[in-house]
C-alpha cells in the first residue's frame, strides 16, 4: 500500500505556484503512476484538509545530450490541487 509521501513527491515551489495560494490551490510534483483518486486521499491524509479538485500535468522528459551520449529525462506528473474554501495547508504557506 502507497503512503501519502509514495504519491507525493514535493510541493511546486514557483512565482506562479506561489500566486495560486490565495485561491486555496497548491500544485505538487507526484509519482507518474498516482491516480487523481490517490492523490487527493494523499494530500488530505498528509496536510488534514478538505480536497475539493485534482487536475493533473503530464509532462514528457526532453531528450537529452552528453558529448555523443544521447539519453532523455525523467517524465513528470504534476498535480494542481484545490482545497474547500476558507482551509489552507500551512506547511507551504509558510514558505513565501
Amino acid at each position: 500500500m502507497k503512503t501519502a509521501f509514495d504519491v507525493i513527491l514535493k510541493p511546486v515551489l514557483s512565482e506562479k505556484a506561489y500566486a495560486k495560494f490565495a485561491e486555496g490551490t497548491y500544485t505538487f510534483l507526484v509519482a507518474p503512476t498516482a491516480t487523481k483518486t490517490e492523490i487527493k486521499n494523499a494530500v488530505e491524509a498528509a496536510f488534514k484538509v478538505k480536497v475539493v479538485r485534482v487536475n493533473v500535468q503530464n509532462y514528457e522528459g526532453k531528450a537529452a545530450r552528453l558529448g555523443r551520449f544521447v539519453g532523455k529525462k525523467a517524465d513528470r506528473k504534476k498535480a494542481i490541487v484545490t482545497v474547500a474554501a476558507g482551509q489552507k495547508i500551512e506547511a507551504l504557506e509558510g514558505l513565501i
